[in-house]
């Protein structure tokens, strides 16, 4: 049976990879007709990927260091045959997940920089039903290879590392399960520089571009006589293509993983159908996405929002009757009975999926109140309208908390802390067409830019605008599935930590005291964390925006035909600026986030880690919320009033929009995603240590046990 299943699973990988490169194929061969929109194109695409070159260059160091770091750790005498999770075996996965990771965001990147161009180009010739299939497909292709990619590394990990000691069934996947979580840290280790890295770099020219550009020369968003129109196109690329695909993709393999280590608690003799049932449930979401993104594709649409709601209900009904399907005919329990109840888990994170982005969505799009009520606060000034986005964006928590607390209620009730991790898998089933969804997003936005900067006709503008309008709204939907799927495999990873480092005692509970002194540290600095990441990582942005905006004014100081049109900006002294600041800044951050959980573990101990990881939990998610839900209604209020709402372009109201925009833009594009990544990266990484943590002393002990001698 084991085998069986992972040859099915790897079928479907590899299936869905297949088909993303179809339409990656697909894509390409439609030609661009317009020359102008092909060299803006140009200039995009080599800048996106000369930031990549450079990016992953930094990064593969970290990965070779941490590679070693594994491998050796395997090596120490006291730990061999207690620290399954470390060793040369870990290292290999871990190196394995770095490269799929990046080479996810590598697709989605050179996707995304065919599509924008091709969106723009069709308009004439095919209208909004053409270019939206055009942007989708872009999307498409983003999505169907992170999961593609996510779950073929993993489950092809597993079929090497099952039998490599050659025991039982059962033992050897139990084995596999820890070694594969090395596969999990290379993913988040990529997505954590991809998403800091990638965001610094967008939000840096994004607020060059909107500060000189806007406010204070008052010309259009994407002018091409703005310095740094290149720069901030490049940046929708490289953060919310490249960065949200190696983010996801984490989600994606770490929801599994966590499922797999819950699971291989519940291995009865030789029943294995607690641990293989997740990688099913991932596999029915892979043909899911594709028979949704192949019924997108094969029809006109002319309603962007309906169309893409379709593709998302498509989806979760073929996986819902997998899952209905698997739980009665193939997941057991330790008597060999069916276990119907796992349907209800995996319904619980499909749902609540669903929640969390429908309430992202009321929070963040014109169509509802909280959007107006910024866009009429505007009217008094720029305070004001900070004041009613911070206002937002913190009332955002209550509800999405409300949806998230119930999902993970209705979880545990069904199969406990099993059911949880079910949960996190059921949510990101469909990751492949939700991707895809929120991937549409930033090509639909590269589009209006490059029609924009083309100087194609007001009517091709107007398309773009309306498709990057929907791509507003998915944008939030997409930020909002993330902070709900990080919370749900967060939860899961930390429940497996906890019985990796045993805190859990013979009845299944979980053992931590909340009045020892070390969780309580652990807590209070795990707290606090996500408050310091997020400071860095802001500060970062401020930094390297503010060189842009010196940089813009020097070039419109210095040679006024720029803006009279007669003279081309210098596009790359900008890229190059966003390049530098991106790379330097997104270290800092890293090390911290890689770091603070080894030193707290081994300091303190396994308990007062156990605290560090619910207090970055509770304290990111809020934080993720906040700056998610705040940026994205100050976004959408700004093109709220640009449309003619509340006084319209060139009054107070839109010059008020603009800072909320401005302010709002690294919370939702830099931060905020940037917490996903935070609290997953530390949970894995503390996974990966426990068993060592088992098998030694922590300094508080040793210092604690001469103190009471």
């Amino acid at each position: 049976m084991l085998n069986t299943v992972l040859l099915i699973v790897l079928s479907a990988a590899l299936i869905t990879i297949l088909y993303a490169f179809f339409i990656f194929y697909k894509v390409g061969k439609i030609k661009i007709k317009n020359k102008k929109v092909e060299d803006v194109s140009s200039y995009i695409r080599n800048g996106a990927k000369t930031f990549l070159k450079r990016e992953y260059k930094i990064i593969i160091i970290f990965v070779i260091a941490l590679a070693i770091v594994l491998a050796c750790l395997g090596l120490i005498p006291a730990l061999k045959g207690k620290a399954e999770g470390v060793g040369w075996q870990s290292s290999i996965c871990f190196v394995v997940g770095a490269l799929f990771s990046a080479t996810t965001g590598v697709v989605g990147m050179l996707i995304a920089t065919k599509a924008n161009a091709r969106t723009a180009d069709i308009v004439d010739e095919k209208g909004i039903s053409g270019a939206l299939k055009v942007a989708f497909s872009g999307g498409a292709v983003l999505g169907l290879s992170v999961v593609g990619f996510g779950l073929l590394g993993l489950t092809g990990l597993f079929f090497i590392f099952k039998g490599f000691t050659n025991p039982t069934e059962a033992e050897a996947l139990k084995e596999a399960a820890s070694i594969v979580n090395g596969y999990g840290l290379g993913c988040s280790m990529i997505a954590l520089f991809a998403r800091v890295g990638g965001g610094i770099y967008t939000k840096a020219a994004d607020v060059g571009a909107d500060i000189v550009g806007k406010i204070e020369n008052d010309i259009p968003e994407d002018d091409p006589r703005n310095p740094a129109t290149i720069a901030d196109n490049v940046g929708d690329n490289v953060g919310d293509i490249a960065g949200m695909g190696s983010d996801l993709c984490e989600s994606y393999v770490g929801s599994i993983i966590s499922c797999i280590a819950l699971g291989s608690t519940l291995i009865t003799g030789n029943n294995i159908t607690a641990l293989l049932f997740p990688l099913l449930i991932a596999a029915s979401g892979l043909i899911a996405s594709i028979i949704s993104t192949i019924i997108i594709r094969s029809r006109e649409w002319k309603n962007p929002q309906l169309t893409l709601s379709i593709a998302t209900y498509i989806a979760t009904g073929v996986v819902l009757v997998a899952t209905v399907l698997l739980s009665i005919f193939f997941l057991k329990d330790a008597a060999g009975n069916p276990m119907p109840k796992a349907i209800g888990a995996v319904v619980a994170g499909l749902v609540c999926g669903i929640a969390v982005g429908k309430i992202a969505e009321i929070y963040t799009s014109a169509d509802y109140k909280s959007v107006k009520e910024i866009a009429k606060e505007s009217e008094t000034g720029h305070a004001t309208n900070i004041i009613a986005g911070l206002g937002i964006g913190l009332k955002s928590t209550f509800l999405t908390i409300v949806a998230l607390v119930a999902g993970i209620v209705v979880a545990y009730m069904f199969l406990g802390t099993y059911g949880i991790a079910l949960a996190a898998v059921g949510m990101l089933s469909t990751a492949g067409i939700t991707i895809s969804v929120d991937g549409y997003g930033p090509v639909a936005d590269n589009a209006g830019g490059i029609a924009e900067m083309s100087g194609l006709d007001e009517s091709v503008r107007e398309v773009t605008d309306k498709l990057d309008s929907v791509g507003n709204t998915t944008a939030a939907i997409g930020k909002g599935f993330c902070i709900g799927s990080a919370t749900f495999t967060a939860l899961a990873l930390f429940f497996s930590y906890a019985n990796a480092a045993h805190l859990v005692d013979e009845a299944g509970n979980l053992s931590i005291n909340l009045l020892d002194t070390p969780v309580i540290v652990g807590l209070l600095i795990g707290a606090m964390l996500p408050f310091l990441f997020s400071a860095l990582v802001i500060a970062s942005v401020g930094k390297a925006g503010n060189k842009m905006v010196v940089e813009v004014r020097r070039q419109f100081a210095e040679n006024p035909e720029i803006l009279k049109g007669n003279a081309l900006p210098d596009y790359n002294k900008c890229i190059d600026i966003s390049t530098k600041a991106s790379l330097r800044e997104m270290i800092l951050p890293g090390i911290i986030a890689v770091a603070t959980p080894i030193l707290i573990g081994f300091l303190l101990g396994r308990e007062a880690l156990g605290g560090l990881l619910a207090g970055g939990l509770v304290s990111a998610i809020m934080l993720a919320v906040f700056m998610a839900n705040a940026g994205g209604a100050w976004d959408n209020a700004k093109k709220y009033i640009e449309s003619g709402k509340n006084g319209g372009k060139h009054s107070l109201a839109h010059q008020a929009s603009i800072t909320g925009d401005t302010v709002g833009d690294p919370l939702k594009d830099t931060a905020g995603p940037a917490m996903d990544i935070l609290i997953k990266l530390m949970s894995i990484i503390s996974l990966i240590i426990a068993p060592i943590l088992v098998n030694s002393s922590s300094l508080w002990e040793f210092l604690m046990t001469i103190i009471n001698k």
